[in-house]
C-alpha cells in the first residue's frame, strides 16, 4: 500500500521543520504522480530503526532527507529490490520516482520469471515425475484428463494439478500415471 516512504535525518525540532517544509512539496509532486508516499517523521526512533522496518514492511523505496541533503539540494534513494543506494537531485524527483517503481517491478517480475522457468520440469515417465516431484518445483507431465487419475497422482505424491494451460500448443503423449493418450502437459506441483 505504501510505495515510498520518506525518513527525514534531523538532530532537533527546527531541523525537523526546515525537513518537512521541504518534504511536502517532495509529497505533493509524488501524490499528482498517484504514488503512495509516508513521510516517517517519529521522533522516538533512530533513522537506522525506521529503514529497517520500511524494508521489512515491504516498502519498495525509501528516501533519507537531512540537513546536508538540503543545502545541496539532493535526496537519498534506496531500492528495496536490489539493496542499492544513490544520491539524486531533488528536481523532478517525481519523474525519476515513477520510473524507478517501473524498474523495480519489471526487476521484481523477471525474478519471479526465472525463478519459474528455472524450476519447472517436463517428465514422460512416472519415475521422473515420483522423483523430481521429491526435488520440489513445477513438473509438466502428460495427464490422460480424468479426475480419478488425478486423485491417485494425488494420493501417491500429495501433488496436484496447478494449471492447464490453455496458451500452449498441444502435444500428443501419454498420461505418465496410467499411459492412456494425452493432449498436452499440465503442471503439477505440491503444495507446502
Amino acid at each position: 500500500p505504501i510505495q515510498v516512504v520518506i525518513v527525514p535525518i534531523f538532530k532537533n525540532e527546527e531541523q525537523l521543520s526546515k525537513i518537512s517544509e521541504r518534504v511536502e512539496n517532495i509529497i505533493q509532486e509524488l501524490k499528482k504522480k498517484y504514488i503512495s508516499v509516508k513521510y516517517d517523521d517519529r521522533d522516538t526512533h533512530k533513522p537506522g530503526f525506521k529503514f529497517a522496518e520500511w524494508e521489512l514492511k515491504g516498502v519498495p523505496i525509501r528516501l533519507a532527507i537531512g540537513m546536508r541533503d538540503l543545502e545541496n539540494n539532493t535526496i537519498e534513494v534506496a531500492r528495496r529490490d536490489t539493496l542499492e543506494k544513490e544520491t539524486l537531485q531533488i528536481t523532478d524527483i517525481s519523474e525519476k520516482i515513477d520510473n524507478l517503481l517501473i524498474q523495480i517491478q519489471d526487476n521484481i517480475f523477471q525474478k519471479a520469471l526465472s525463478f519459474r522457468d528455472e524450476n519447472t520440469y517436463n517428465v514422460d515417465t512416472w519415475d521422473e515425475f515420483i522423483s523430481r516431484i521429491k526435488q520440489g518445483g513445477f513438473v509438466r507431465a502428460h495427464w490422460d484428463g480424468t479426475s480419478e487419475t488425478e486423485m491417485i497422482i494425488k494420493d501417491k505424491t500429495k501433488a496436484t494439478i496447478r494449471i492447464i494451460p490453455i496458451d500452449e500448443k498441444q502435444e500428443k503423449g501419454k498420461c505418465i500415471l496410467t499411459g492412456n493418450p494425452s493432449i498436452q502437459r499440465v503442471v503439477f506441483a505440491k503444495a507446502y
